[in-house]
């Protein structure tokens, strides 16, 4: 927030808060559109955790897949918002 405040542009982590308040709230469509990325950091997340306490065959494979995949959907997604902005 302090980016929008002192420069004018969002963060790449604008959204983030929302979109998981729209999502437990059951409004899919709506937390997509806030933020792309939360249909896979949320199984991110729930996969860490899980793996903490269960070990699973290809653990490691799965976190470094939804970690690769979470930082594109960030990444393009945020140059999509940054290229809108300036047209």
């Amino acid at each position: 927030m302090l980016e929008k405040k002192l420069f004018g542009i969002d963060c790449p982590g604008c959204g983030l808060q929302r979109s998981i308040v729209l999502f437990l709230k059951g409004d899919f469509g709506a937390a997509f559109d806030m933020y792309p990325a939360i249909f896979t950091l949320i199984p991110l997340v729930l996969f860490s955790i899980a793996s903490q306490f269960t070990r699973f065959r290809f653990d490691t494979y799965i976190k470094v897949t939804l970690g690769i995949t979470s930082g594109a959907i960030i990444l393009v997604n945020y140059i999509l918002k940054m290229t809108h902005l300036t047209h």
